[in-house]
């Protein structure tokens, strides 16, 4: 056996073996460096616009998944848990109103705070549901269901809408609930906020001199089915802490919701 030609056969592999390496070294580096350029230039960007992004954004990835679930019909048993109320099911059965037989009195200014005992001890559910929006035109107030501290953002078949009079008094409501909530598939990466915020400036969503105010992660009906549905991840973004702008986290897309408050991906 000739141990100096076998000598230098496993040199040359390792030297190969070690070139390899160097050059997939070299590869993510120069990646990671073009990323960090990439985004040191965005928020150049945002600079040169006056545009201030005032909440801390995530540092680390988050991963998610989808979501599936299923619209809940209200029985009989459930009505007759609704106490100092006038509840009827509307058809086909997954949208329960209720008009309260003595108005609950709000505030001047609301706080999401004096409603937190009201829907816990009066609505079906009610301790899975935040606070949403407040539409002084409509003159509703509405509650985003959640999934583990996540909000399903505008699903018409996971929210509550209370109606408030001229008295600034809630004197009905309307309810909808999604129930046998389910994981699809593992969970992925998904974009980081700062990349939402990039679509939602290319896309010229953001005006000179806005200020993001609030960033969270939520989810919104990607698939609608007559009996069922399927979340996405969605980044809401707020701008000057009213405007909320919504972007599927898995596939970078503005999200626009219709007047029917389905979704309608861009």
């Amino acid at each position: 056996m000739d141990w100096s030609k076998i000598k230098t056969i496993f040199i040359i592999t390792f030297l190969i073996l070690d070139v390899y390496l160097l050059f997939q070294f070299m590869k993510i580096r120069d990646a990671n460096n073009f990323e960090v350029v990439t985004e040191t230039s965005f928020e150049d960007k945002l600079k040169g616009q006056e545009i201030k992004i005032e909440v801390e954004l995530p540092k680390t990835q988050i991963m998610a998944q989808y979501l599936s679930a299923q619209p809940k019909s209200f029985t009989k048993s459930d009505l007759m848990k609704l106490k100092g109320q006038i509840p009827v099911v509307k058809d086909p059965g997954t949208t329960l109103i209720a008009e309260l037989e003595k108005p609950f009195q709000l505030g001047n200014k609301f706080e999401p705070s004096e409603l937190a005992s009201f829907i816990k001890e009066n609505i079906l559910n009610g301790d899975q549901y935040q606070f949403g929006e407040k539409d002084d035109k409509k003159n509703t107030i509405t509650y985003f269901q959640q999934f583990e501290n996540f909000r399903l953002y505008k699903n018409i078949n996971g929210m509550i809408v209370f109606t408030v009079n001229s008295d600034n008094q809630i004197v009905a409501y309307q309810q909808t609930y999604l129930e046998e909530i389910e994981r699809l598939a593992a969970k992925e990466e998904i974009l980081t906020p700062l990349k939402a915020i990039e679509t939602l400036h290319q896309k010229g969503e953001l005006k000179q001199k806005s200020k993001i105010t609030n960033v969270e992660l939520g989810y919104s009906t990607r698939i609608q089915l007559a009996a069922s549905q399927v979340l996405a991840p969605t980044w809401r973004i707020v701008v000057n802490d009213k405007d909320s702008l919504y972007v599927n986290a898995f596939e970078g897309q503005i999200i626009q919701f219709n007047s029917d408050e389905k979704t309608n991906v861009e």
